[in-house]
């Protein structure tokens, strides 16, 4: 029958240890010592190591975002689209500067001629939305004289009506009533159009179009190949708009009286586009 041995205590334990390495040799334990102690700072160098590899990559994903993980090689073209169109609408400025010892007076001047040719362009057709009052100022009006200096002689007032002419063969008549209400002030005539949108995408579409040709040259010349379109740009380029031909409104200056309304032609304005397309090659 097996013999049961019995436990050891805990000081008979550190006995048995001590006794264990009094039998190996003092020196034999204090190998195993810095051995431990070396594997241990070996492994905390790897997890600092590794920890700081994991936070520099996370760092450089975060910065990376949305940019390419490498250098693209592109070739921007660019080109412009014009398009010719006949504006359909007129832009003029109206307006009276009267005079008078008091405010009072100066205003009622101003009122009578500016109420008179509002209710004349309206009557010949021109929509009350289509006028628009720019401005009504007041001002003092001073003489200087070597015995008294500077003395108020009176004030004038400054009002001014912007005008939309929609049907274009009114531009005439509108002139024409300059002279015949009174006006004294009145703007160059500006044909434009009223909603550019339109023509905008057909000049947009030609430039495209400009661009695709000089592409496919670039690439059959150079022996490249292009790959995908990686920015594209636009901005409105030459008359923007703008009519290129002005008729002037000075000739309606002082007409009244059975003098005949100035001839006034809207011309034709250009519209264009630049884009400007960037491609990525190889």
């Amino acid at each position: 029958m097996p013999v049961k041995k019995k436990p050891l205590k805990p000081a008979e334990v550190m006995l048995e240890k001590k006794s264990c390495c009094s039998s190996m040799g003092g020196g034999c334990c204090d190998m195993m010592k810095k051995l431990f102690v070396t594997l241990f700072g070996i492994l905390l160098v790897y997890v600092i190591v590794l920890v700081g590899s994991m936070i520099r990559n996370n760092l450089q994903e975060y910065i990376y975002i949305g940019q390419a993980d490498r250098m693209e090689r592109t070739i921007t073209v660019e080109a412009e689209g014009k398009v010719t169109a006949t504006p359909d609408i007129a832009m003029t400025t109206m307006g009276m500067v009267s005079e008078g010892e008091t405010v009072a007076e100066a205003q009622e001047k101003n009122t009578l001629v500016m109420n008179e040719l509002t209710n004349k362009l309206m009557n010949l057709g021109i929509s009350e939305d289509d006028l628009q009052t720019m401005n009504y100022n007041v001002y003092p009006r001073y003489n200087y004289t070597e015995d008294e200096g500077r003395v108020l002689e009176g004030y004038e007032v400054h009002q001014s009506l912007k005008v939309k002419i929609r049907d274009l063969d009114l531009a005439n008549n509108v002139l024409a009533l300059a002279g015949e209400v009174g006006t004294n002030s009145v703007s160059g005539l500006d044909f434009t159009l009223d909603d550019d949108e339109v023509y905008k995408a057909r000049a947009r579409e030609e430039a495209l179009k400009k661009v695709g040709e000089k592409t496919r040259v670039l690439a059959r010349s150079l022996g490249l190949e292009v790959i995908k379109v990686v920015s594209y740009d636009e901005y409105e380029s030459g008359g923007n708009g703008m009519p290129v031909y002005k008729a002037y409104a000075e000739s309606a200056y002082g007409i009244g009286g059975g003098i005949p309304s100035p001839d006034v032609q809207a011309g034709s304005t250009e519209v264009m586009m630049n884009v400007a397309v960037t491609f990525e090659i190889r």
